[in-house]
Parts: C-alpha cells; structure tokens; sequence
C-alpha cells in the first residue's frame, strides 16, 4: 500500500491512463508517489525520464539519469543522448550513442540527426539510406525528407556530385530540398521553377523560426541593393532567438555576410566595419570578410587602403589568394596603374598560363607599348602547354597568336620560331607557310628560297572561274566598270599632232557700274580702306564732340567745370572752333554737381533708364 491508503497498483493505472491521454504532468505526479514508495524503481524512473522529456524539461529529466544512473544503466541511453541533442550538447549525444551496447532503428535515428548537425553529411547520409531500405513504417517519408536535405547540404556546401536517388517530390519539404540541391549543381533555372514564393511564406507566418531566417535571408539576397528598407526589416527575422540551433554553420556565416553587406548598402560604414571585422576573426582564412571591407572603402574613395588589406590577407593566406588578387588587380587598373595590375595578375601560379588571362595581359601590355613583356607572357604559357599538354588545341593557338604578335609589331625573327613550330604539325597549311617565307624573307634569302619549293605551282592553285563572270554576278559586291567608248576614237589621228586636250571656256569677269575704261585703277583697291595711304579717318560731327561723358544726366557746362584742366589756375585756352567767341565758363562755386542714385530700401541696386536726347538745347541730356 502506498501512503494514503491508494495501492501502487492504483497509481500504475493512473500513471497509464495519463500516458494514454497525454497528460504527462498527473503522470509525474502519480510517478512520483510510487517512487517514494520505492526510489530504485527502474520502471517508474524510466517512466518519469520519459513524461519529463514530454513536457519538454530536459534538464530535469538529464539529472534524474545521471543520478540514477547505476540502477537505469544502458535502460536510458537513447533518453540521455537525445536530451543532450535537444539541450545542443551535440559533441556528448555523439559520445552517448557511439557508447550503447546495440544501436537500435530509434538511435540510428538520432544518430542521423547528429551527424547532419555537425555538417559530416557523408556518414548521415549512409545512415538515412539504410534506414529507408530496412524499415517499412509510418516514418520513411519524414526520412526521405531528411534525406534530401543531406543531398541538399553535400550538393550546395561542399559541391558534391549527387547521384540520382529517386527521391519523390510529394511535399513541401521535399520538392525545397530538390531545389537546393539543383541550385549547389548550378541549375538554377530548374531549382526557380521548384521553389515556392518567400513572401507567402513569410506572411503565413509559421512558427519554425529557422525556417523564417532562411526565407528572409534568401528574400535579402534577392533585393541585393535594392528595397533596402524592406531587407532591413526581413533582417529583424535573421536574430530570432534559437535560430543559432536551427541552422547549419554555413547558413548562419551566409547570414552575417548578407548582414554586413546590407549595412554597406544603406551607408552604416561603422557598423559594416565591425560586422565584417567580427566575421574575419571568427573565419581569419574566408576571403568574403576582407572583400566585404575593401568593398566598403572604395566606396570611401580609398582605393590605396583597400589595396594595402589585400595585400595584407594575399600573404596572409596563399592558399586561398587568387580571388583577392584579381580584385587587387581591378583596383590598380581603377587607379591607372597598368603595369602593377599584369605583375599581379602574372604572380596567380593557377591562372596566368589560362587563355584568357594571357590574351588579357597581352591587351594591357600592348596598351603600355610593352611589347617585350607581352611577348614574354606568350613565351611563358606556351612553354608550361608544351610541357603539359603538347600538340593540344590551346597549345597550338596560343603558338599562332604569338607568332602572329610578332609579325604585326615588326619582330619576324622572333616569329619564325613560332611558324616553323606550326607548320611542321601541318605542313599543308599554306598560310603558315606563306608567314614563315616572308619572315625569313628578311633574315635568310636562301631558306626562304627552299621553303617556297613547298608552295603549290601556279596550276594546282588555279581554278577554272570566269573573272567577269564573278564579278558581274547578282552577289558581287564590287563590280569592275569598263570604260565607255568615245565616238571617233577609232579615228586615224594627223601625223604630227598629238592628243588635243579640250581646253575649258574661260567666262568673262563682271566690272563695276561705275569702271571708266580711260581713267586708271586705283592701286590700292585691294587693301581695306583703314589700311590704305590716303585714309584721313571719319570726320567727327559737331554735335558729338558736344555730348559730355560724366555720369547720367551731366550736362556739357557741368563736365567742363569738372575738369581740372579748365580752372582758374589753368591757362586760358583758345576757343572750340564754332562756338561764339563771347562765351565764358561758369565759375565752379555755381556749378551743382549732379546727385548719385541712393539705393533703394531692400538693398538691390537700382538703375535709371537712359533718356532721350533732346532735340533743341546744346549737349543737354
């Protein structure tokens, strides 16, 4: 009998019909009876582990199997290591489930699970394919779906080759994880048409909060530099408290790049630094943190600091340096420095020798009239092909490029090298051959002379067209014009008498209305009239010598009492011609000077229209 008077028999039932019902917490209770009863009671410890783990306390329920952990022994292992799971103590469910005497279906479960967590997706997904091929029970879809996420993360993070496992596309989950999958194998167009719309998502609102991250993250990205404002509220989903145990570590890296940068984009210089120096010391060999930053300061103008940090990550980090030197490049180029830009660019071991990179260095040297380092770049990739991959397409391309190089910028001798080494892997390539005659045309008459033995005889290269014909035919694009008959050109010309050009008919010049034909032209007449010998210049009138030149409204007399010359001090002067011989200046204590424009009240100067001149009066205004 247990205290009270209720039997254990009793409690058991209740204990039971608790479970049925779901209602773990009245379990507990009745549990906790019959342990008082008898503590070492492994079926009701057992019991209580599993209504705690129900309730969600796992803590409490990870104390009660570590204390009692002699008389529950091996009972409880998948218990514990899935509380440890549960409270992200991955590392100790690992130790936990590898430590069990037998691993049952429940724990391989579990045991996926971790693996997926701690991102060794190769061993998850050995396990998720053994579990689907050896069970038959309500849960094979929930392990496909899990399955597929493991092809999803191999496919996308560590860029895996997938092979076709014939998983169905039935749900939601599914038909999401073929898509990520499609996108790590660059099908990008065929992941688009799986995908649903994020934005629906997002307004259904749904409860998994990895879920919401991973929606609003991809939603940023979409935006890019665009709608900023609407990432910076979709960013507010990112910080979701449990979102760190949601998601895999390279999704929360993918999130705090797509963090910093937002911040570049709507002007936080501050706060992009500090994100992006954070992501650098939490991943000191990723090249996007310093991107992320250098980014940030040429849009500063700082392209000389920028420049400096990747240099700085450059030696830092060789194994991982060529994206960043390419950008090292752009900038040097931003800033003009060509030259800088090809040492660069010729010091990535894995590219320089790439077509492309010697048909871009090529371009810029040419660009700086360095034609010795641009033939030297030539020199050196098709070495490393002559090595590598000798008599290959690339090798015998880059070998016609050079020579051909040579030969446009005037350097034959160094060409000929080059052609011999084309014709002898075709020597029925006339072109080759007809370049490598003409350089050694110039350095060695008489190889030149033996190697045009091998041209083809004039015959072999004829062909039996009719010239006109061709050139009057419907698709000629030029048409030979023959010249037109002249009548009486079949005529015998007189002896003595050469052609007789048709001389031109000269028309007679117009002369002047006024050409007197008896008087002599004047020898000047040619000559502007200002420049000539008898110019005198324009008579000044009387009435313009009169006007005064003093300020607005000044008459003649005012102005002539103003000038110093004409005081009482001065000489007396003869008079102007034409002015009455009794008149007299004024004296200057009569003369009022005429008043200056005040400015007007609001501070802008106003100007007097000019009057009139008046007809009668003498040089008045």
């Amino acid at each position: 009998m247990a205290s009270g008077g209720v039997s254990v028999a009793s409690l058991w039932t209740e204990v039971n019909r608790c479970g049925q019902n779901g209602d773990y917490t009245r379990a507990l209770k009745a549990l906790t009876k019959i342990l008082h009863e008898n503590r070492d009671d492994v079926t009701a410890l057992h019991c209580k582990v599993v209504c705690l783990i129900q309730n969600g306390s796992f803590k409490e329920a990870l104390n009660v199997m570590n204390t009692y952990s002699k008389v529950l022994g091996s009972e409880v292992v998948f218990e514990k290591a899935y509380c440890e799971y549960r409270l992200n103590r991955v590392e100790s469910s690992l130790k936990t489930i590898e430590s069990a005497p037998e691993q049952t279906d429940k724990l391989k479960e579990l045991y996926g699970q971790v693996l997926y967590r701690l991102e060794r997706y190769s061993e998850c997904k050995t396990i998720y394919t053994d579990l689907i091929r050896n069970s038959q029970d309500e849960y094979e879809e929930e392990r496909k779906t899990n399955l597929a996420a493991v092809v999803a993360a191999m496919s996308q993070w560590e860029k895996a080759q997938m092979e076709d496992l014939g998983l169905p596309e039935s749900t939601y989950e599914l038909c999401y994880n073929a898509a990520c999958a499609l996108i790590g194998q660059g099908k990008l167009t065929e992941a688009l048409n799986k995908l649903q719309l994020y934005n629906q998502v997002i307004k259904l609102k749904p409860s998994d909060v990895g879920l919401l991250a991973v929606t609003a993250n991809n939603i940023i990205t979409i935006n890019k530099d665009q709608n900023v404002f609407d990432s910076k509220k979709k960013v507010k989903l990112t910080n979701a408290e449990g979102v760190e145990y949601k998601l895999a570590k390279k999704q929360l890296q993918a999130i705090d790049f797509n963090k910093a940068l937002l911040a570049m984009y709507t002007n936080q210089a501050d706060q992009c630094r500090k994100l992006s120096s954070s992501l650098q010391a939490q991943n000191p060999g990723h090249p996007r943190p310093v991107l992320i930053q250098v980014a940030q300061l040429c849009r500063e103008k700082q392209h000389s600091r920028a420049i400096e940090l990747l240099q700085q990550f450059s030696d830092q980090n060789p194994e991982s340096a060529s994206g960043i030197k390419l950008t090292m490049a752009q900038l040097y180029l931003v800033q003009g420095h060509v030259t800088k830009a090809c040492d660069v660019l010729r010091s990535i071991e894995e590219f320089k020798h790439k077509p492309g990179m010697v048909s871009a260095l090529v371009t810029m040297y040419s660009h700086e009239e360095d034609i010795d380092s641009a033939i030297d770049v030539f020199k050196q990739a098709i070495e490393h092909y002559l090595s590598e991959q000798p008599g290959s397409a690339t090798h015998l391309a880059l070998v016609r490029e050079a020579a051909n190089f040579k030969l446009k910028y005037g350097r034959k001798k160094e060409a000929i090298s080059d052609l011999e080494q084309l014709w002898k892997q075709n020597t029925k390539d006339i072109h080759t051959l007809a370049q490598l005659i003409s350089a050694y045309s110039l350095v060695d008459t008489d190889k030149a002379k033996s190697l045009s033995k091998h041209l083809p005889s004039a015959d072999t290269m004829s062909f039996n067209v009719d010239v006109d014909e061709l050139e009057n035919s419907h698709g000629a694009t030029y048409v030979r014009k023959k010249a037109a008959k002249v009548v009486g050109e079949n005529l015998p010309k007189e002896q003595g008498h050469g052609e007789i050009k048709k001389k031109r008919k000269k028309k007679k010049g117009k002369l002047p209305k006024n050409y007197d034909p008896k008087t002599t032209p004047d020898p000047e007449r040619w000559l502007p009239m200002k420049e000539r010998s008898y110019y005198r210049g324009k008579k000044k009138g009387k009435k313009k010598e009169q006007i005064g030149k003093g300020t607005q409204g000044a008459t003649a007399g005012a102005s002539a009492e103003l000038d110093a010359s004409k005081t009482a001090s001065s000489p007396p002067t003869s008079p102007r011609p034409g002015s009455a011989s009794g008149s007299s200046t004024a004296p200057a204590s009569s003369v009022v000077p005429p008043r200056q424009q005040k400015p007007s009240s609001s501070g802008a100067t106003r100007k007097k229209a000019p009057q009139k001149k008046k007809k009668g009066g003498k040089g008045g205004w």
